[in-house]
């Protein structure tokens, strides 16, 4: 007899998981499915299940495929399976191709093609069917946006558009999903559309998803011109979708804590927030090569400028620049400062100059450290008069960390509107009027 063992969240339940759990019946005489628990999908960085355990197993079993369920509840657990059912073949999706190879030591390691272009038609009785991305765009960030919305239960990644068709064909090819001639064809296949591509392009490709009924998620800066984020904020409120603006620290749940904590009186009152966030590019990259919308402010200025509002608020009374240039008229190095009634904040990005990029928030009794990576927000200290009263807070930070916004995202398009407060439309609206103000002031307006 061969046995055949598979694992799996199977929330929602839905075509996909019914061929894999097909295919892997196919391997062998005897398929043991492991179903994970809520707790272990928590660990292991899976967001927005839905069905409780019991409700997933049913769903497995009235397949017929799966000849004996069993319960995945912690890290190491397979080794163990295959060991205590004397496996033979371990099998999962192709999305998770590499990930258990070191399991080829005991047993064979098959992985199957993942089913493109998900049907939503075994959950029409549910109460959210499952969300369509597809995305414009095929460069870095698309490649990290991947992975990070396979592990957010309710949403699937189906196609590509990138009117360099080439690129698209790669990428699609790479993830198993369609590349899309067309636009057209493009919206008719995605419910969200995910904007990865240049800065001046984010605009225009908001505006037209809006008009095709499409909830959009766009890359940081969301817009270069204060008038034309509130123009689309105001489109997607009048076609009731969502218009989700891609600053991955403001949903990660440890910058959500500094913020609390910060807020809390724990330093007084806070008077000054200063932020850093520098990256070395190589002098060929798009963001040092694009002399209209490229540089070190609009590539990682939003990232700054976020503690600042959210701290701070809209209404700064004055705004002024300083930068270093490259040749071609790129900033290699901006210092943004912002004068407050009662505070100052200055915000620091550069592409070409590497400072110590950190987080800190003076108030009056105390401070706020955070050091970098601090938008990704996992560790943070607060600071007193007394050098050794020293509070330490950490928080978990899961891959990427694009996985939060997406979720956030898509709690909100099923109605949940509870988290609106980490990225609202005045703050994408004040961002945006930033950038324009730089950029005029830059000559780049």
């Amino acid at each position: 007899m061969v046995k055949v063992i598979t694992y799996g969240t199977f929330d929602l339940f839905h075509e996909g998981h019914y061929r894999l759990l097909q295919r892997a019946k196919q391997l062998g005489d005897y398929l043991i499915v492991g179903i994970t628990t809520e707790e272990y999908d928590q660990t292991r960085g899976k967001l927005n299940v839905k069905d409780p355990l019991l409700t997933r197993i049913e769903n497995v079993k009235k397949t017929g495929f799966a000849d004996e369920i069993i319960v995945e509840e912690s890290e190491g657990q397979k080794f163990q399976d295959i060991k205590k059912y004397k496996i033979d073949i371990f099998t999962v999706g192709s999305d998770w191709i590499g990930t258990f190879d070191y399991l080829k030591d005991y047993c064979r390691v098959v992985y199957l093609d993942r089913t493109k272009n998900i049907s939503s038609t075994m959950l029409r009785a549910k109460e959210f069917p499952i969300q369509r991305i597809g995305i414009i765009g095929t460069g870095r960030i698309a490649e990290r946006f991947m992975p990070e919305a396979a592990l957010v239960s309710g949403v699937n990644t189906q196609c590509v558009y990138n009117p360099h068709m080439e690129s698209a064909r790669v990428f699609a090819r790479k993830w198993g999903i369609d590349a899309c001639e067309d636009l057209e064809a493009f919206y008719r296949s995605s419910d969200i559309v995910y904007i990865a591509s240049p800065h001046g392009t984010h605009y225009a490709y908001i505006k037209q998803a809006l008009e095709h009924g499409k909830h959009v998620l766009c890359e940081k800066p969301m817009c270069l011109k204060r008038e034309q984020a509130a123009e689309l904020s105001a489109c997607a409120k009048a076609g009731n979708l969502i218009l989700f603006e891609g600053i991955k620290t403001a949903y990660c749940p440890g910058f959500a804590k500094l913020l609390g904590i910060a807020c809390s009186g724990i330093i007084g009152n806070i008077r000054c927030v200063e932020a850093c966030f520098t990256k070395l590019e190589r002098p060929d990259s798009r963001e040092l090569r694009d002399t209209k919308y490229g540089g070190s402010f609009t590539e990682l200025g939003s990232y700054c400028l976020l503690p600042i509002l959210k701290l701070f608020g809209h209404d700064y009374q004055e705004i002024r620049f300083e930068t270093i240039e490259a040749e071609n008229g790129i900033d290699l190095y901006t210092r943004a400062y912002l004068r407050y009634r009662n505070g100052l904040a200055t915000a620091s990005c550069g592409l070409g100059v590497k400072s110590e990029g950190k987080l800190l928030i003076s108030g009056t009794t105390g401070y706020i450290v955070a050091e970098a990576p601090w938008w990704k927000t996992g560790y943070f200290e607060v600071h007193h008069e007394d050098p050794n009263e020293v509070e330490r807070f950490s928080e978990r930070f899961l891959g990427d960390g694009l996985r939060y916004e997406i979720c956030d995202m898509l709690s909100r398009i099923n109605g949940d509107t509870r988290k609106d407060f980490k990225l609202t439309r005045g703050d994408s609206e004040t961002m945006a009027g930033i950038m324009e103000r730089f950029l005029t002031e830059c000559g780049r307006g």
